[in-house]
């Protein structure tokens, strides 16, 4: 006897939108909204204060690296500014939005780079669906979508559609890592949140990450987004809009 498909809450991001990022956004961007500045903790970016933020976040501080963990919570601001200004008719909720910020590269520090055969973003999904699921006891809408966020979060492209968290979340990544979509965040945000949580060198961090991948696992996902050796990672690291904040502190 089969099990019934668990229900799918909209405020997990269960909600279908194309995979092409550009098609989110109004024909040629020409009409997106003018940015307005939002500071940190100010309304709309906000830690949300539940027990299972709590242990999140204290798992992640223990388990990722300064340059990653700060790289995670940039992904949460910038993707709750986006979300605010730009898609604010969007039900995902920060709660969600944050787990799947701190957990979506955990499967890039060392320990889980080097343990398993797998591609960086399946193992850090199934290490993620366990710790909330089987560890905190995260309802499986919840955990299911930060698992399938996690697994799609640069799987960057054309045609299908994607969860509405996996559109933000790929969203603000791309954002932090290559300076795309520059024109949804205002720069006063982008300054407020870079003196919380610094960048200290992430594009070149980052752009190791992807190169240690593409090398010692040459079936890797990551592969599918360099069109010749190390594309991807030298765009990482030609990051223009990130260049200013780069210095290590």
């Amino acid at each position: 006897m089969s099990m019934p498909q668990p229900t799918p809450d909209p405020l997990d991001g269960w909600t279908s939108h194309p995979r092409s990022l550009p098609s989110l956004l109004p024909p040629g961007r020409k009409n997106v909204k003018d940015p307005e500045p939002m500071k940190v903790g100010s309304e709309g970016m906000e830690i949300p204060d539940t027990q299972l933020v709590k242990e999140v976040i204290a798992y992640a501080e223990r388990e990722l690296g300064m340059e990653t963990l700060n790289h995670s919570m940039r992904v949460y601001y910038w993707g709750m500014a986006i979300k605010a200004q730009q898609f604010p008719n969007w039900q995902l909720s920060p709660e969600t939005y944050l787990l799947t910020s701190l957990l979506h590269d955990i499967g890039t520090t060392d320990k889980n780079l080097s343990g398993t055969n797998m591609s960086f973003e399946f193992y850090g999904a199934f290490l993620a669906h366990k710790l909330l699921h089987d560890e905190h006891h995260a309802p499986i809408s919840q955990a299911e979508a930060v698992t399938e966020a996690i697994i799609r979060h640069q799987d960057v492209g054309s045609s299908g559609n994607i969860t509405e968290l996996g559109s933000l979340i790929q969203l603000a990544t791309v954002f932090d890592n290559m300076g795309w979509y520059k024109e949804l965040i205002h720069q006063e945000t982008v300054q407020d949140v870079m003196r919380h949580w610094p960048r200290r060198g992430w594009s070149a961090c980052f752009a190791g990450v992807i190169r240690r991948e593409v090398g010692g696992k040459p079936w890797a996902n990551t592969t599918r987004l360099e069109k010749e050796e190390e594309e991807f990672s030298r765009g990482v690291q030609a990051n223009e809009v990130m260049r200013g904040y780069e210095e290590r502190e």
